[in-house]
């Protein structure tokens, strides 16, 4: 991968770009698969209704709006992410779902500098973002700051496959095709080829534990998805 100078800032730039195809493109490039690993992370996650919980980098909206089913009216969710765009497209969600106007908010902010005191959510999650984010520590030290003492941090994320027969055939379709394949839907090739190249020196499933633990977070667990390559990470704030 090119060396980027400003990292947030051309992130902030592809995905912009790409805003209005995000969510058709995140179900064609993952084979329809984003929506169950997403469901998992629900279930593993266990967020009890009435709960207060912070959606880092929530883009569309997505697993805003899932935590926001689980919590219900008498809980509270913010989805936070630095790129208006996909803010657009998140807040319109939001305008065709009523039900949620009472209790999700969306606000523009950066990750590396969550606007919230500590100590003020049961859960934070970040969904397909850490590996966009320019200081991985930083973002996971920012949520484990905003995370009530006892409260879950999350991630679910792309991952390198551990088997290396899956691992040859993942890479070939996503190195060579998808960024291909992602260039006739938007008619840009830069934006999906930012995809492939965000992974290349992400940290590996076991790595990324071993960070989780380097924030002070325990009880550090991660599960593989679709042959490793999707995990999802959790780790608990000590205290509660």
């Amino acid at each position: 991968m090119a060396v980027r100078t400003d990292k947030a800032r051309y992130v902030h730039d592809v995905f912009s770009q790409i805003a209005r195809q995000y969510d058709v493109m995140n179900t064609v490039l993952s084979f329809f698969q984003h929506k169950l690993w997403r469901r998992f992370a629900m279930k593993k996650l266990g967020l009890s209704p009435g709960s207060r919980a912070l959606d880092v980098a929530c883009g569309t909206g997505d697993w805003t709006f899932a935590l926001a089913r689980t919590v219900g009216g008498k809980g509270e969710v913010v989805g936070i992410d630095f790129c208006k765009e996909m803010l657009d497209v998140a807040k319109e969600k939001l305008r065709r779902h009523p039900e949620f106007s009472g209790f999700v908010r969306l606000l523009q902010g950066d990750a590396m500098a969550l606007p919230f005191a500590s100590d003020s959510f049961d859960s934070v999650t970040i969904g397909f973002a850490l590996r966009n984010v320019p200081d991985i520590r930083q973002v996971l030290s920012e949520m484990t700051r905003v995370a009530r003492p006892g409260g879950w941090v999350v991630s679910l994320e792309l991952s390198k496959p551990e088997w290396p027969i899956w691992r040859s055939l993942y890479y070939f379709y996503f190195y060579r095709i998808l960024p291909w394949i992602g260039a006739l839907a938007v008619g840009k090739r830069a934006p999906y080829a930012w995809l492939p190249e965000s992974l290349t020196d992400f940290p590996d499933r076991r790595q990324l534990e071993q960070i989780f633990r380097e924030v002070g977070l325990t009880e550090v667990r991660s599960y593989p998805l679709t042959g490793g390559i999707a995990a999802l990470h959790m780790g608990r704030k000590a205290g509660g």
